[in-house]
C-alpha cells in the first residue's frame, strides 16, 4: 500500500485559515497557529456579541421611549403598562423609532396610554 503524503492538504488548510486571519496585526496574519488561535477567538467574540447586540439595542430603545414619553408626563413603566391595558401589541424597536420619527404619532399613543389607566 501506498504511503499517503499529506502535505498537499495541509498546506491547502493553511491556506485557508491564513486567508480568513488576513487583516490581523504581526504573527496573528502570518503563522499558522497564531492565526488559528486569533480566528478561534474571533468567531468566539463574534457569537458572544450578537447575543449582546439584541440586548444593547433593546438598552437603546427603552431609553429613548423613557425619554419621549417622559416629555409627555408619563414614565416608561406606566406608558408600557398603559399600553398593555389598552391592548395595543407594539414592540420597542416601533416604538423607539415613532419617538424618535414621528412625535405626533407617539404622542398619541401616550395618550392612548393615559385614556387607558384612567378607564
Amino acid at each position: 500500500m501506498a504511503r499517503v503524503k499529506r502535505g498537499v492538504a495541509a498546506h491547502r488548510r493553511h491556506k485557508r485559515l491564513l486567508a480568513q486571519a488576513a487583516g490581523r496585526r504581526g504573527t496573528r496574519s502570518k503563522l499558522v497557529r497564531p492565526a488559528r488561535e486569533a480566528l478561534f477567538h474571533a468567531l468566539v467574540y463574534a457569537y458572544r456579541d450578537r447575543k449582546g447586540r439584541k440586548r444593547d439595542m433593546r438598552r437603546l430603545w427603552i431609553e429613548r421611549i423613557n425619554a419621549a414619553s417622559r416629555q409627555h408626563g408619563l414614565s416608561y413603566s406606566r406608558f408600557i403598562a398603559g399600553l398593555k391595558a389598552a391592548g395595543v401589541e407594539v414592540d420597542r424597536k416601533v416604538l423607539a423609532d415613532l419617538a424618535v420619527r414621528e412625535p405626533a404619532a407617539f404622542a398619541s399613543m401616550v395618550q392612548t396610554a393615559k385614556t387607558s389607566f384612567t378607564s
